[in-house]
């Protein structure tokens, strides 16, 4: 394992009191070929005291956490180490809180790995002689792309259910059906969970997932869907299978959700993008359920096919529930239900597209999403209707995009030409009239009247009664 350099004068300081371990997630995403980042060390065979003596010297220590064994380390580069010693916990009430934390130098290995989640979470690294010590199997587990817990204690912290949904769906992953079955037998206890908690573990979902589905079939088979009823809906909802051939509404946003994950654009974007988009793919369809009906189409075919008219707005009300039920920001609803609610206008404008009328409209109903976060959704969901290939979208969703750039709206919406500076200039007093010129102003340009502010001050002109004559 290829550590800091700034990091080897702490590991020799820490083995002349105890035995450090590298140990947590650093050795697992080594293991995975990732990145190694919060590299967190745990000491045994040492005393609070013996770790504090020996780490002052080297930089600021921080010994907030000593009721829990945990001294932060600064160095002089600035970074930061957690340095702990091994712990036991014991249930003491309900949910995710409920325990006591108690140091004791004196475990062994296997037995401070065992308090840990899962068994690719308890592998450790000795830095001392450069081997894995890893009691539970976690190694094998990785290679098998299996996740399983460490031991019975699972059961006593109903967040671990949430940490394997978006494990497996950050690392591909599959749960291993003894832990399915623990997961199962603690459902009850979901309501013990402050949302705060529920949301930590979405986002990282929504933002890391390399297979989203992974983390929503964990839902699924753990009986844990059912606290999600908006997704849950979906399982069960029949789509037509000339037009979804994939399956129900749950199949289909699991699809759509690997579609947006393997998105170069997607992959590319500031977490905070990912993570609406993510969302913004899972919930499309959440309208679905209220509307989808058997009906004869094209009418006078005499043949019935499953159809959902009107779910891109019913989406909208139930998506605002999922996001208030996990705990999201406040701004996360304003930014994701426009994506829900316009996520089939590409197919709303004929063989040419919409028009720039349509597209600058558009833009304004989207803020403060874009059309390019549109489009990303739009493409999610062409791609998630295996074996199709989204061959009867993708063409409307290129040139709507083309649409979009040529009149600079991919990235945002229009915003006003005529401002109240403009209207004061002209001789206006300001009063319950500005909004009405505004407004209809903003509604001229929407409409193509004018693309500047010279057009702008010329539709004024126009707009404004002539002035009174002399005497009048």
């Amino acid at each position: 394992m290829n550590l800091p350099s700034e990091l080897q004068p702490v590991l020799a300081a820490l083995g002349r009191v105890g035995r450090p371990r590298i140990v947590g997630g650093a050795v697992r995403d080594w293991l995975l070929g990732l990145e190694a980042k919060d590299l967190d060390i745990e000491v045994g065979g040492a005393s609070f005291a013996d770790l504090h003596r020996v780490l002052a010297p080297l930089g600021a220590t921080d010994v907030v956490g000593r009721s829990f064994g945990v001294i932060k380390l600064r160095l002089p580069s600035g970074t930061e180490y957690d340095i702990s010693l091994p712990r036991r916990e014991s249930k003491t009430g309900a949910g995710h809180r409920g325990f006591r934390v108690e140091p004791d130098p004196l475990l062994s290995d296997a037995e401070a790995a065992a308090r840990r989640d899962f068994t690719l979470n308890a592998i450790a690294w000795d830095p001392a002689v450069g081997r894995l010590i890893d009691p539970h199997g976690g190694e094998a587990d990785l290679r098998a792309r299996r996740l399983r817990h460490t031991s019975a204690a699972f059961v006593e912290d109903p967040l671990r259910v949430l940490r394997a949904m978006q494990f497996a769906a950050r690392f591909d992953l599959v749960l291993d059906p003894a832990t399915a079955a623990l997961c199962r037998s603690i459902a009850g206890t979901y309501a013990e969970l402050p949302v705060e908690r529920v949301w930590h573990e979405w986002a990282k979902w929504a933002e890391k997932s390399q297979k989203p589905s992974r983390g929503l079939a964990v839902l699924a088979e753990t009986g844990w869907l059912a606290h999600f009823p908006e997704i849950a809906a979906l399982a069960g909802c029949p789509q037509d299978p000339d037009w979804h051939p994939e399956g129900d509404v749950f199949t289909h946003t699991s699809h759509c959700c690997d579609a947006l994950a393997s998105d170069p654009e997607w992959q590319n974007a500031a977490p905070r993008r990912r993570r609406l988009l993510m969302f913004a793919v899972l919930l499309h369809d959440v309208g679905k359920p209220a509307c989808t009906l058997r009906e004869e189409k094209p009418p006078g075919s005499g043949r019935l096919r499953w159809t959902s008219p009107g779910h891109e707005g019913a989406g909208v009300a139930p998506a605002e529930a999922f996001l208030r039920r996990v705990g999201a920001p406040h701004d996360h609803a304003p930014a994701i239900t426009p994506l829900v609610a316009n996520h089939m206008v590409h197919h709303h404008g004929g063989p040419d597209g919409l028009s720039a009328n349509a597209i600058r409209r558009l833009a304004r109903r989207l803020h403060p999403a874009t059309l390019a976060d549109l489009a990303a959704v739009m493409r999610a969901d062409a791609r998630g209707r295996p074996p199709l290939t989204g061959e009867d979208s993708l063409p409307l969703i290129g040139r709507l995009l083309d649409r979009a750039a040529e009149l600079a709206l991919a990235a945002a919406a229009p915003r006003p030409l005529l401002l109240g500076r403009h209207l004061i200039a002209a001789g206006l007093v300001p009063g319950p009239e500005f909004k009405r010129l505004l407004d209809a102003a903003f509604e001229a340009q929407l409409d193509g009247a004018f693309a500047d502010e010279s057009g702008a001050l010329m539709w004024l002109r126009k707009s404004l009664p002539p002035p009174a004559a002399p005497g009048a």
